[in-house]
């Protein structure tokens, strides 16, 4: 199995690996190292993206891709909410490397406003929450653009897409340099 890795100066994305840092839900740092890969499959979707995004004006601020089982095992730990944080012991997305979390930003570098941060865990950051039409507008812009380039919504996480048939990818083993803490 391949994996890609995704750089701000290869696809012109902002890298805001939220789990490298100590600015995420858990306020602690989770990687040793901040690395954004992708499964192979995920990797023509994600161009398809980056291209839709930028004909709307737009560039991606990723805060996750792949993420190492430890890490995984971590977050599940401090949130073993199945709503929020998949069960390691059946695997996550995540560490399969066909998922996403990301936000769309302008042409200034500033996040659209979609009514919640990264990683609110309550129902305003579920798909169809009720909220401001412009939130409404900016979540639907994400939303359009990530199913025209391939991937599937998560209904309860407004910035978290995947591939289709996510459980058919195998987990992929921490090797590829992103060690956990």
């Amino acid at each position: 199995m391949t994996v890609f890795e995704i750089t701000k100066d290869k696809y012109d994305v902002i890298l805001d690996l939220r789990y490298g840092s100590t600015d995420n839900f858990l306020n602690q740092q989770v990687y040793e190292n901040s690395i954004c890969y992708l499964h192979q499959d995920a990797l023509k979707p994600f161009e398809k993206v980056v291209q839709l995004a930028a004909e709307q004006g737009c560039r991606l601020k990723i805060f996750d891709t792949f993420r190492p089982q430890a890490a995984q095992e971590k977050l599940w730990s401090i949130c073993p909410d199945p709503m929020y944080v998949a069960d390691p012991s059946k695997g996550s997305n995540h560490t399969r490397g066909v998922a996403i979390d990301l936000n769309l930003v302008d042409k200034n570098g500033n996040e659209l406003d979609m009514g919640t941060p990264f990683d609110d865990f309550t129902p305003l950051s579920h798909h169809g929450a009720d909220l401001p039409a412009n939130v409404q507008a900016n979540r639907y812009l994400l939303l359009g653009i990530m199913l025209t380039a391939g991937f599937e919504l998560y209904s309860y996480e407004w910035w978290h897409y995947q591939l289709p048939n996510t459980n058919s990818y195998p987990l992929i083993k921490d090797c590829y340099g992103m060690m956990t803490k």
